[in-house]
């Protein structure tokens, strides 16, 4: 077992002993750079580095501090303590002093073995620096008393909670269901430096009904949920987005909790789901405080983000967690939405159609009728009574997608309580009549010599309606030229020009080379669903440690020798640089083994040089004699 003032030597060997799984594990953690790390005993060094000490340092709870101060102080007085006598000194328990040790070992902090529990020396050094940080020494650490206990909720606030949380969580619901379907609609331009345009945020936020600044929350809430996402170039929906405009709202809702909790980070979810009857006020910020000692302002800022976004999902309200928050902490998202579903509106499958053509549903709309009307009607409100209305623009982008004035005739009167009105009957009927006065289609390729390079065209009998797409403002982005009276081109692909037509509330269709007209599927703009996943560091790190000649030759010489060789020469040269004595195990002549006791001088020229202590002697060793180096406890 290493003592207290082990170096990098003893925590090389131990490194080169993880499976590949624990040391990725630890170079996550531990956020270690591979730039330099060649082998194991770079990488041993830089993780006893004191920068990256502190940081790990900083990021581990009071207990797992209290439990290193403790075996710092007694493994400086001695040997290594043993758990319990870690245990006694610390004032816990042993079992919970054993979890936190294994914790410390894992992330190369700490040495563990025989129940016994050693930090290496520049853990130990720099947690004594503490109180020169203004960072809590280890008295403290081990003996101040946690802050008074949280407050639970009262029974007689729960139902009002609830009540306010449904209504949150609706809201919420209805605001994300408005930005990924307005994507949908039309994907938005994204700024290179990252970010959304300026006009696209106006849009976006108009369409949901919302101010400016409270967009923001809503695509983060999208996005962690993989709803919407980008190519470097748009933000667009998902298949997963498209496919979740088809659920009901529970299950839109369910599906941004279970995003919400997902991205939580382990600690952080395991110290909301303890708290999870009692309130996040301040005193949940006055426990992380004393939980978190060397890093609570960032724990702060994580948590006050978590309660923000739990806060607009109706997870809390004021800081009180809800009936479906304490589910989802407690027993996952499938509790949560049993609980949440009692407290949404029920749903409806009829609407009252008016004369000045909006539509008025009483409650959410079924999700399948919902669909259906939003492909020929605009949404003007949504909530608990949504208001819908039809206009001419709306009628042809239904039409476009192959709808007919019998086809939307008959839906609307399906769902409707009161009738089709005489207005709305009427103007269905005059937009199908006009429909297809411009007609959009491609240009063949040999062709397009003749119109400069054109792609696409727009024909029309009306003259006169032809001219007023070439000079429309809302069209200018595809760059319509006259091409004889009763024709315009352009140099964007057809779809494109199709729908930026459409867009404008003009009657157009596509057309085949024949003439034929075919239906215009939606946008064909998928967002992926998560960025491509970039290059893993560690992943890399890990082959090229394994790589690194770290194949110890055994005795039977079965082994790596190259490799053994290599492993043996880079031990005994990071030994003579700590002058840290070691046990050498040589091969003699003869095939046995002889152990030897020796401080390192120095390596060169395939040779070891070493004073032995016990025979009051130097020695040089031949690194090919050399079988085995372990650190001397």
């Amino acid at each position: 077992m290493p003592a207290a003032s082990s170096s990098a030597l003893a925590l090389a060997a131990r490194l080169r002993a993880l499976d590949d799984d624990a040391l990725l594990r630890l170079l996550r953690e531990r956020e270690v750079r591979s730039t330099g790390v060649r082998d194991w005993f770079d990488l041993a060094e830089a993780l006893l580095e004191r920068p990256s000490v502190q940081r790990a340092l900083e990021g581990l709870d009071r207990h797992a501090l209290a439990v290193l101060a403790g075996a710092a102080e007694l493994a400086a007085a001695g040997r290594a303590p043993t758990v319990e006598q870690l245990a006694e000194r610390i004032g816990s328990a042993s079992t919970e002093v054993r979890r936190r040790a294994a914790v410390l070992a894992e992330l190369g902090l700490a040495a563990v073995e025989s129940d016994r529990v050693a930090p290496w020396d520049t853990v130990s050094e720099q947690l004594a620096a503490w109180p020169s940080f203004d960072l809590p020494g280890a008295e403290e650490l081990i003996w101040t008393p946690a802050p008074g206990a949280l407050v639970p909720v009262s029974d007689a606030d729960r139902d009002a909670v609830d009540r306010l949380a449904g209504e949150r969580a609706f809201a919420a619901t209805g605001r994300v269901t408005e930005l990924v379907a307005e994507l949908q609609r039309e994907p938005a331009r994204r700024l290179a430096k990252g970010g959304i345009a300026l006009p696209e945020t106006r849009r976006l936020a108009a369409a949901i009904g919302v101010e400016q600044d409270e967009l923001a929350p809503l695509v983060d809430l999208a996005i962690r949920a993989e709803l919407i996402g980008d190519d470097g170039a748009v933000l667009a929906i998902t298949a997963a987005g498209a496919e979740w405009l088809g659920t009901d709202d529970a299950e839109r809702w369910t599906t941004l909790a279970a995003a919400w909790i997902a991205r939580l980070a382990p600690d952080l979810r395991r110290l909301l789901e303890e708290r999870a009857a009692a309130e996040w006020d301040d005193g949940l910020l006055q426990y992380l405080t004393w939980f978190y000692p060397g890093s609570a302002e960032r724990m702060m800022r994580r948590v006050t983000s978590a309660r923000e976004q739990a806060r607009l999902l109706g997870i809390t309200v004021d800081a009180t967690p809800s009936g479906p928050g304490r589910a989802l902490l407690a027993d996952g998202p499938a509790a949560a939405r049993e609980r949440l579903a009692a407290l949404f509106p029920a749903h409806v499958e009829q609407v009252y159609l008016q004369h000045d053509l909006s539509i008025i549903a009483p409650g959410p709309l079924r999700a399948d009728l919902d669909s259906r009307l939003r492909s020929m009607a605009d949404v003007e409100a949504r909530g608990l009574a949504s208001t819908y209305r039809i206009t001419g623009g709306s009628l042809n982008r239904a039409l476009a997608r192959g709808e007919t004035a019998e086809t939307i005739r008959d839906f609307l009167a399906g769902i409707s309580l009161t009738g089709v009105p005489q207005p709305l009957d009427y103007l269905v009927r005059d937009t199908a009549e006009r429909f297809g006065a411009l007609r959009v289609g491609s240009i063949a390729e040999v062709a397009r010599a003749a119109d400069a390079g054109a792609r696409s065209y727009v024909r029309s009998d009306d003259a006169a309606l032809l001219r007023q797409l070439t000079v429309d403002s809302a069209l200018a982005t595809v760059g319509l030229i006259p091409s004889g009276e009763l024709r315009a081109v352009s140099r964007v692909e057809a779809s494109v020009l199709f729908w930026s037509i459409v867009d404008a509330r003009y009657p157009a269709v596509l057309e085949d080379a024949d003439g034929t007209i075919r239906p215009a599927s939606r946008r064909s703009t998928l967002a992926p669903a998560v960025a491509e996943p970039a290059r893993d560091s560690a992943v890399e790190l890990v082959r090229r440690l394994r790589d690194s000649g770290a194949v110890t030759s055994g005795a039977s010489g079965s082994d790596d020798e190259t490799g053994g060789a290599a492993w043996i020469a880079r031990q005994l040269e990071l030994a003579a640089k700590a002058r840290t004595p070691v046990v050498v195990t040589v091969r003699m002549p003869d095939g046995s083994d002889v152990e030897l006791r020796l401080e390192p001088a120095s390596v060169a020229g395939g040779r070891l040089r070493a004073r032995d202590a016990r025979a009051d002697l130097e020695r040089t060793l031949p690194l090919s004699s050399i079988t085995a180096v372990v650190p001397l406890d």
